[in-house]
């Protein structure tokens, strides 16, 4: 389970560190040389072990052809998706069309989110939690 927010650097060649408890969490349960990076919501990249993304891909896939939101959500995730190895040092190639799409210059926010985890830019995640709810607000409405 990815947990936990790090702050880490991109390099001038779009490379990435994944945060080293990733790498352990990757190296115990999934396949440590896999990772699919894609386009997620709200501005960051999505990171998924292969077979956590492989689960996520049938799921969306099961949606109706018929619905073009469906359609269009599908296909953003899936043309937006690229394979990513972790090199030696434990770091992931993000290709230039996934940087600008998060808007990734030099540092970058990685966010545990359960089953994956969440590329941001420091800007944007801070305007991300900036314009957020309270936790108490979020909590009484779950209660409902």
């Amino acid at each position: 389970m990815f947990l936990g927010t790090y702050e880490h650097t991109v390099d001038e060649k779009g490379r990435l560190s994944v945060p080293s408890r990733f790498r352990d969490i990757l190296a115990e349960k999934h396949l440590p040389e896999k990772l699919i990076i894609t386009q997620g919501l709200d501005t960051c990249l999505f990171g998924y072990p292969l077979d956590e993304w492989q689960a996520f891909e049938k799921k969306i896939m099961s949606r109706p052809l018929t619905r073009s939101d469906d359609r269009y959500f599908v296909r953003r995730l899936l043309a937006g998706a690229v394979e990513c190895s972790l090199d030696k040092q434990g770091r992931i190639m993000l290709p230039a069309g996934l940087r600008q799409f998060a808007d990734l210059k030099r540092e970058a926010v990685i966010v545990g989110v359960s089953t994956r985890f969440e590329i941001w830019s420091p800007e944007r995640w801070a305007e991300y939690l900036a314009r957020g709810k309270s936790l108490e607000d979020i909590a009484e409405q779950l209660q409902d």
